[in-house]
């Protein structure tokens, strides 16, 4: 099963959580999608300190385009 959002497309060229919920919540703005929508995604990915578990919600939002190779579970 593919993104929920599979026409957003958010380079990743941080290992920063907070840098990548903020892409992703602008990728989200910018494609229309509802407030409440960006909201519940925002609050699903701060809410794991689990970095594997953050990855693989986030690829669950958007398609993940990584500039690097371990780029997701370290921060």
């Amino acid at each position: 099963m593919g993104p929920l959002y599979p026409e957003i497309r958010v380079a990743l060229r941080s290992r920063n959580r907070y840098a990548l919920v903020s892409a992703i919540r602008l990728g989200l703005r910018k494609a229309g999608t509802p407030p409440a929508e960006i909201e519940r995604f925002s609050r699903e990915a701060l809410s794991t300190q689990d970095p594997l578990h953050f990855a693989e919600l986030c690829r669950r939002w958007v398609l993940m385009e990584m500039e690097f190779p371990s780029a997701l579970g370290a921060e």
